[in-house]
C-alpha cells in the first residue's frame, strides 16, 4: 500500500494494489469518481475514508491526449463536457455520461477508458492490455436480446467471438484477437489516392466497397472502420479483407453472377446504390450488383407493411412514378426495389432493410400473411355496400353510421378528436367512433416501431404515448413485451402515405429523422411532418391539433388559426390566460366575438382524457373517476390545496378522498411530461 498525490482531492490517497487490500478498505461497493463504474483493484482510494476512489488507470489519465483517431487536434480531460445539459456522448461506445470527458472543440467525446483503450490499440500497445485474461468465446443465438447479441460479437468487425480467440478488457469491449492487431495504416485497391487509417465512422458515411449505410439503427456505425478523412471516405473493415469470390450464386436469381473488379463507380441493380472496387455481373441478363445485394432475400416482411414485399429488378409499368413509402424519395424504376402487389407501393432496398430487427424473410411464396383480424362485425350495409350498422368488439353496443346531431362538445372515443363525417354513434349511451378509428385491426405493425410483434388494440387504460408523449385513456395499441403504448392519433398519423391538413395546400409526409422548429408552435422537433414542395414543418401534436374546440371563454365554436392578421397591437393577446400572442404561431378564433386564446390555454394540459372514465393505476384502495371541478373545491388528500380542474375522485362517495390529477400521473405512471408536442 503507497501513499501517493492526491490527484486533485483535498486529502492523501492511498494506493491499493490487490482487490483483498480493496475490500478491506472498502466500506461498501462505490465508483470510480472519474469514470463513473464500479470501482476495483488497482485503484487509489482517500486515506481519511471520505469515499472517494480512482482507478488507477483514471487516475494517471494525461490531461491532454493526441489521440491517433483524432489527429488533427488534441483531446482535453474535463471533468464535465462543455455542453448546457453537462452530459455527452462517447463516440468510441456510443454511451452516454456527465463524468469526466476527453473532449475536442469539434464536439469529439471519449469516455477516459475508451480513449486510454483505443489509444493503446491504435499504437499497437497490446502489453498494455496483458493483465486482461482470455475469456470463453460467448455463444451468440437468434433470440438473444440485443444487449446480449452485442456482447457476443466484437467490437470491431461485429462478427461472432465464439470464432475467434478474444479477450475482454476492463471497460466492457469484446475484440477477436486478430482486430485488436490490426494495422494502423494500409492501402487498399478501392482507394489508390490515399492510405486507409483505422478510425470511427462518426460521420455515419457508406462503407466504399458493400456501400451498407451507417443510420443510427446500425450498430456499426460504432466501432472501427479504415478510412480517408480528406477524402470522406469509409470502408467496413470485414470489407477490407474479406476475399472476392470469383463466381456467386444468388437464389433470388436464375443465373450465377462472376466477379467484376474495377476502377470506376457503377449503380447496383439491386438496390440502386453507388458501388465501387468490385461487382458482380450476371453476364446472361446484363445485371451488376454488390456482392452483398447477391444474397439479398427475395421476399420479406417487413414492419414497414402490412402484405409481403418482393424484391424486383425492375418495376412494372404500374410502379413507374412510385416513390418509396419511408423516405418519400422516388424509386428509380431501371433498378431494384421492394414493391407490394396488392397496394401497388414501392421501397428503395436500403430503407427497407437498413435495420435487420424490422423485417424478416419469406420463405416460401405461399406462407400465410399476418391475420388481419377485423374489431368490427358488420350487421347492416347500404346499397353502396358501406356498412351502417356495426358491433365493435370494445363496446357492448352495436353503432350506427352517422349524422347524428350530439353537439360540436362530442368526441371520438377512439382518438379524442372532435366528431366528423363519417363516424359511427352509440344511441344508447354516448360513444362516439371515427369510420377510421373503429376500422382499424386488433392486431397491427406500427411504422416507425420497432417492436417485434403486431401491437395489440386496448382501451380504457390511462397510458403516456410513446410518440406524442400525450397523457391519454383513449384507444391505442399496446406492445405485449414493453407494454408501451400508441394512441390512435399517432398509429393513423403514421399510415404510411401523404396526409393533409387543412391549414396547408400540399400534401405533407413523416420523416422521421427530421431535426427543425415546428411552424405552428415554432418548438423543435426530431421526426415531423413536412411538405415537399416548400419548407412547412409540422410536429406531431400539432398535425393533430382539433381544427375546432370548444372553450367556457366563447359560446361558439372556436376555429384552429395559422395566423394573426391583425395588425392592431393590442388584439394579439390570450383572451384566456390575458397574455401576449406570436402573431407567427398557431391559435384558436372566434371570427364572430374576436376572441383569440393560445392553443394550450384551449386544450389544457390533459386534452385527450376522457372524464367520467375510471383511473385504475394508484394506489388507493377504491377505483377513482376522472373529474373536472368547477365549485366546491375540496383539498386534495396528497399535496393539500384546492382541487381545481382535472381531478380524481374516488368512486365511492362515503371515502371522500380526492387528488389533483396531476399529484398522481407523475408518480403511478412514472414519466416526466415532456413538453407539450
Amino acid at each position: 500500500m503507497e501513499e501517493s498525490n492526491n490527484y486533485g482531492h483535498q486529502h492523501p490517497l492511498l494506493l491499493m494494489l490487490n482487490q483483498d487490500q480493496l475490500i478491506h478498505n472498502q466500506s461498501a461497493v462505490t465508483d470510480c469518481s472519474r469514470c463513473g463504474e464500479k470501482v476495483s483493484a488497482p485503484c487509489f482510494c482517500c486515506a481519511e475514508h471520505c469515499g472517494f476512489y480512482l482507478h488507477k488507470v483514471c487516475a494517471e489519465a494525461p490531461l491532454e491526449l493526441n489521440h491517433p483517431f483524432h489527429p488533427h487536434h488534441p483531446l482535453l480531460l474535463m471533468q464535465n463536457a462543455p455542453y448546457s445539459s453537462g452530459r455527452y456522448i462517447c463516440n468510441f461506445c456510443d454511451k452516454g455520461s456527465n463524468e469526466f470527458v476527453y473532449h475536442c472543440s469539434c464536439h469529439f467525446n471519449f469516455h477516459i477508458k475508451c480513449a486510454l483503450f483505443t489509444f493503446n490499440i491504435a499504437e499497437n500497445n497490446l502489453k498494455e492490455l496483458d493483465h486482461v485474461a482470455l475469456q470463453h468465446p460467448l455463444i451468440s443465438t437468434e433470440n438473444d436480446d440485443e444487449e446480449l447479441g452485442d456482447v457476443s460479437k466484437c467490437f470491431g468487425c461485429w462478427e461472432p467471438l465464439a470464432k475467434y480467440t478474444h479477450f475482454s478488457p476492463d471497460c466492457g469491449f469484446n475484440f477477436h484477437e486478430k482486430c485488436a492487431k490490426l494495422p494502423f495504416k494500409l492501402n487498399h485497391g478501392c482507394h489508390r489516392k490515399h492510405p486507409l487509417a483505422l478510425q470511427f465512422n462518426n460521420k455515419w458515411l457508406s462503407c466504399k466497397i458493400c456501400r451498407a449505410t451507417n443510420r443510427k439503427t446500425d450498430r456499426r456505425r460504432i466501432g472501427f472502420v479504415y478510412g480517408c478523412s480528406p477524402c470522406k471516405l469509409a470502408v467496413h473493415i470485414e470489407c477490407v479483407s474479406a476475399s472476392l469470390d470469383l463466381v456467386v450464386e444468388d437464389k433470388s436469381h436464375e443465373h450465377p453472377f462472376s466477379l467484376f473488379t474495377r476502377r470506376s463507380s457503377f449503380i447496383c441493380d439491386a438496390c440502386g446504390m453507388e458501388g465501387s472496387y468490385a461487382s458482380y455481373i450476371c453476364c446472361t441478363c446484363n445485371i451488376m450488383v454488390h456482392k452483398k445485394c447477391t444474397s439479398l432475400p427475395r421476399i420479406i416482411k417487413s414492419k414497414w407493411h402490412d402484405h409481403r414485399l418482393f424484391h424486383k429488378y425492375f418495376l412494372p409499368d404500374e410502379f413507374t412514378s412510385s416513390d418509396c413509402m419511408i423516405c418519400h424519395n422516388e424509386v428509380d424504376p431501371e433498378h431494384g426495389s421492394y414493391c407490394c402487389s396488392h397496394c401497388n407501393i414501392t421501397f428503395h432496398v436500403h430503407c427497407v432493410t437498413e435495420d435487420k430487427r424490422s423485417y424478416s424473410i419469406v420463405s416460401l411464396e405461399n406462407e400465410d400473411e399476418m391475420p388481419n383480424e377485423s374489431s368490427i362485425i358488420v350487421i347492416k350495409s347500404n346499397d353502396a355496400g358501406e356498412a351502417t350498422k356495426i358491433k365493435h368488439f370494445k363496446h357492448m353496443h352495436d353503432l350506427m353510421l352517422g349524422p347524428f346531431d350530439g353537439g360540436y362538445e362530442n368526441s371520438c372515443d377512439g382518438c379524442m378528436l372532435p366528431i366528423s363525417d363519417p363516424f359511427y354513434y352509440c344511441s344508447e349511451c354516448v360513444f362516439f367512433l371515427h369510420k377510421a378509428c373503429a376500422e382499424l385491426p386488433k392486431m397491427k405493425n406500427v411504422w416507425h416501431e420497432l417492436c417485434r410483434e403486431p401491437l395489440a388494440l386496448i382501451s380504457d387504460k390511462v397510458f403516456e404515448c410513446a410518440k406524442c408523449r400525450h397523457i391519454c385513456n383513449t384507444f391505442a395499441y399496446e406492445c405485449s413485451e414493453c407494454e408501451s403504448k400508441r394512441c390512435f392519433r399517432c398509429v393513423i398519423a403514421l399510415t404510411p402515405g401523404a396526409r393533409t391538413c387543412l391549414r396547408h395546400e400540399h400534401p405533407l409526409f413523416f420523416y422521421k429523422d427530421y431535426q427543425g422548429h415546428c411552424d405552428a408552435c415554432g418548438n423543435l422537433t426530431l421526426g415531423a411532418f413536412c411538405c415537399k414542395d416548400c419548407n412547412f414543418v409540422l410536429h406531431f401534436g400539432c398535425f393533430s391539433l382539433p381544427i375546432t374546440a370548444h372553450h367556457k371563454c366563447d359560446e361558439h365554436l372556436l376555429s384552429l388559426t395559422a395566423h394573426d392578421d391583425n395588425n392592431y397591437s393590442e388584439s394579439h393577446y390570450c383572451d384566456i390566460c390575458e397574455e401576449s400572442r406570436d402573431l407567427n404561431r398557431w391559435f384558436y378564433h372566434c371570427a364572430i366575438c374576436s376572441t383569440s386564446v393560445h392553443v394550450n390555454c384551449v386544450l389544457g394540459k390533459y386534452p385527450f382524457l376522457k372524464l367520467g372514465s375510471i383511473f385504475e393505476e394508484t394506489d388507493h384502495p377504491h377505483p377513482l373517476i376522472i373529474v373536472k371541478k368547477k365549485y366546491y373545491y375540496f383539498d386534495c388528500d396528497k399535496c393539500g390545496k384546492p382541487c381545481e380542474d382535472l381531478s380524481l375522485e374516488c368512486s365511492k362517495l362515503e371515502c371522500k378522498y380526492i387528488v389533483h390529477l396531476d399529484c398522481v400521473v407523475h408518480y403511478t405512471l412514472r414519466c416526466f411530461l415532456w413538453w407539450r408536442m
